[in-house]
């Protein structure tokens, strides 16, 4: 099975984006990803079952990311792999991703890094982290800490003293030119998901603080 919606690289590989497919079935976006007409693809999607679905090779670029953002660098597609996660998503339902899932994710995304040594942990990323102002993917059920566990991304379950979380979330590697709200639930989805706030809070500034500082350890 391949999509016909990709085109050459002119660079390398320097980011992993993860999704949630965000419809009813898998058989739907993989359809839709496989649609000449909808030109939106991504290099594999991952069924609930652990089925995994390469569509675009990873040396092409896939068209996942779309106007996006992250450390600096702007149109993720150009130097990105993008993995889609089958999971009806907050507009039909969202739930858990289920362990064989997870697992095959894991295993995928460590077969990805392992081919493209060049994706720093800070910059396996979602969706929502490189698109805050219009997207909640793979949210907040998602799990980021089992990952970083795996070996893949960052975590922290620290707090350290708040400073400016404006300021950390950029140093981080979001786009604070966005509204301050959809930034900071971007950052709550991925790194503080049982607190959905929104808001420039002690749990959250202190939890930016010790982010920015493990990933600035990484130069």
């Amino acid at each position: 099975m391949a999509s016909p919606n990709f085109d050459e690289r002119l660079g390398g590989v320097e980011f992993l984006v993860l999704h949630y497919t965000g419809m009813r079935s898998c058989e739907a976006a993989v359809g839709r990803l496989c649609d000449l007409a909808a030109k939106v693809s991504a290099h594999y999607v991952v069924d609930e079952d652990g089925t995994v679905f390469c569509l675009v090779a990873e040396e092409k670029r896939a068209w996942h990311a779309g106007v996006s953002y992250w450390r600096g660098v702007s149109g993720l597609n150009d130097a990105s792999i993008g993995i889609e996660i089958v999971n009806p998503g907050h507009e039909f339902g969202y739930r858990a991703f289920p362990e064989q899932q997870m697992a095959a994710v894991t295993a995928l995304c460590r077969d990805i890094l392992g081919r493209w040594p060049g994706i720093a942990a800070r910059n396996v990323v979602g969706h929502s982290d490189i698109a805050p102002d219009r997207k909640w993917d793979p949210g907040e059920l998602f799990d980021w800490r089992g990952l970083a566990a795996a070996g893949i991304g960052v975590w922290t379950d620290a707090f350290a003293p708040p400073g400016d979380v404006m300021k950390d979330l950029a140093a981080i590697g979001y786009d604070t030119r966005f509204a301050a709200r959809d930034v900071i639930l971007a950052f709550q989805r991925h790194f503080l998901p049982g607190h959905l706030s929104g808001e420039a809070d002690m749990a959250t500034a202190g939890r930016a603080a010790a982010l920015r500082a493990q990933v600035d350890a990484y130069g």
